[in-house]
């Protein structure tokens, strides 16, 4: 009997609060790119003989065009902008190994692009924050 009980209280909770969460998730966010490159994390990780640049193109040869990194982590009980940072440096990070591997000296013209939609900012990046997870999806050119 102790069972059951427990069994019609976990369902009902589960009706009551679940709905409460999902609603808020899948939220479309925007956040400066500054915050993710001036963190502590992406001091240790990116490696500054790859250069990044938002939203523009500059000088030099396109080795490859169109280079997508789409990085989630996960969001379960943590706040956005922490979750939102961890996918958007992993992102760079992708990039970062992408420029390396092809012999490119930095990354242009990077613009979101979640779900291959461009938002393009040379200041802010667009996260997509669910009930478990965060994604960033990034496209840039690879340059020498």
């Amino acid at each position: 009997m102790k069972l059951n009980k427990l069994l019609v209280i976990l369902t009902v909770a589960t009706h009551v609060f679940l709905p409460a969460n999902t609603k808020a998730s899948d939220e479309v966010v925007y956040l400066p790119i500054v915050d993710v490159l001036n963190s502590a994390d992406a001091q240790e990780k990116l490696d500054r003989t790859v250069l990044f640049n938002f939203a523009k193109a500059t000088n030099g040869t396109i080795l490859k065009a169109g280079v997508v990194a789409n990085r989630k982590t996960n969001a379960f009980g943590k706040a956005n902008d922490a979750t939102c940072q961890r996918a958007m440096l992993s992102s760079l990070i992708a990039l970062q190994n992408s420029a390396k591997q092809a012999g490119a000296s930095k990354v242009d013209n990077i613009v979101s692009y979640y779900k291959k939609n461009v938002y393009s900012s040379n200041t802010q990046y667009e996260c997509h924050v669910g009930f478990l997870a965060s994604g960033v999806a990034l496209r840039g050119d690879l340059i020498k």
